[in-house]
């Protein structure tokens, strides 16, 4: 895997990534800056590649910071490996909390925690302030949206704060904001943008950030990423685990996809106003199924080794053939492979394909600053 990825240009112009505009670098330094004056530090990062969604350039000053690694998207990384995450941040002395930030329960217990944490800084400072730090979109946002539903509820007399923009591509947080959730004592949150670091040299963990949405696609193309990601299912031989949907006929849910009208997969990414109605979800669930059924296929049907770079990349070949018909994508189109890489990446990011797929594993080389 390692040496397919090495022989993988990583952007458009190939080498290390770099993905630092002009918002990123002065985020940065105002986070330096407000850093010295926070009380505590919440650093979110996925929860699926807890390493590679760490900023390494503001590790050595969180380390010196009272802080919660809070572990976000915890419904889409495998438990076995998380709990192998939790002894690991327990062995290095870090304290770390899996969250979901959209559920109130979830997020209840961080926010316990938080409020815990400083109680010993009350008797000496009346006001203290709490950071949202981490790279772009591991749901800072989504946190500091469902901590204030919280505190609202807990805390009716203050005065109703303004939502944080929440999206699904980075970079959509650009400043640094401030956010009353209780008094007495008075706790700040300050939500910041994600930021990464100014050059990431590590093709793999390059690779991880595109695929979980944390760089901008553009940067590193869309096939590449969709490249990595089924380099990934076919190593693992995560799709047959698929085998059941073969010859799977109708049971109430099937519809012909040929006889659906268009239907944008960018509706289900978190923007979306209004749930979709039950032909959306047929028609999506059908997607699902035949793309599942193709990378099944295409794999139990291949026969050559996986280990070999140019057989893996032979089999990428011709799954994007396959999924092209699966998605019903022109075949004359002039950008099918994009075509195809966005519609995958979509059905990915919104969990469609099924969680489990995405992650880093901890050992003994690992270390936590």
């Amino acid at each position: 895997m390692k040496g397919w990825l090495g022989a993988m240009r990583f952007n458009k112009s190939g080498g290390k990534i770099n993905w630092f505009p002009g918002h990123m670098a002065a985020a940065t330094r105002a986070i330096r800056h407000r850093l010295k004056l926070s009380d505590l530090v919440i650093e979110v990062r996925d929860a699926r590649i807890p390493l590679s969604s760490a900023n390494d350039d503001l590790q050595p000053m969180l380390s010196e910071k009272r802080r919660v690694i809070a572990l976000n998207k915890k419904d889409l990384a495998n438990p076995n490996i998380m709990h192998r995450w939790i002894r690991y941040f327990d062995s290095c002395k870090q304290e770390c909390l899996p969250i979901n930030a959209h559920s109130r329960s979830s997020v209840q217990k961080l926010l316990d925690l938080v409020e815990l944490k400083p109680k010993e800084l009350i008797t000496k400072e009346p006001t203290l302030l709490v950071m949202v730090v981490g790279v772009p979109n591991v749901g800072k946002s989504a946190l500091i949206n469902s901590i204030h539903q919280i505190a609202l509820s807990r805390f009716p007399v203050q005065q109703k704060m303004k939502r944080a923009t929440v999206g699904p591509l980075p970079g959509v947080t650009q400043d640094i904001a401030g956010y009353k959730i209780a008094h007495q004592p008075t706790i700040y949150v300050l939500d910041t943008p994600g930021v990464l670091v100014p050059s990431i040299p590590d093709i793999e963990t390059g690779l991880k950030l595109a695929l979980a949405g944390s760089i901008k696609d553009s940067v590193v193309g869309e096939e590449r990423v969709v490249q990595y990601l089924l380099a990934v299912l076919n190593t693992r031989r995560t799709p047959l685990h698929w085998r059941h949907l073969i010859g799977r006929e109708s049971e109430g849910l099937h519809h012909e996809l040929d006889d659906k009208p268009e239907y944008n997969l960018k509706d289900l990414l978190p923007k979306r106003r209004k749930p979709p109605n039950k032909s959306d979800i047929f028609y999506i669930e059908d997607m699902v199924s035949e793309v599942q059924r193709t990378l099944y296929t295409t794999l139990s049907e291949f026969n050559g080794s996986l280990d070999d770079e140019d057989n893996l990349e032979t089999l990428i070949d011709q799954q994007f053939e396959a999924l092209q018909s699966a998605l019903k994508i022109p075949y004359k189109a002039s950008e099918a492979r994009t075509m195809v890489s966005k519609k995958f990446l979509t059905l990915f990011r919104t969990g469609k394909l099924g969680p489990y797929i995405l992650d880093d594993v901890p050992d003994a080389s690992n270390s936590v600053s």
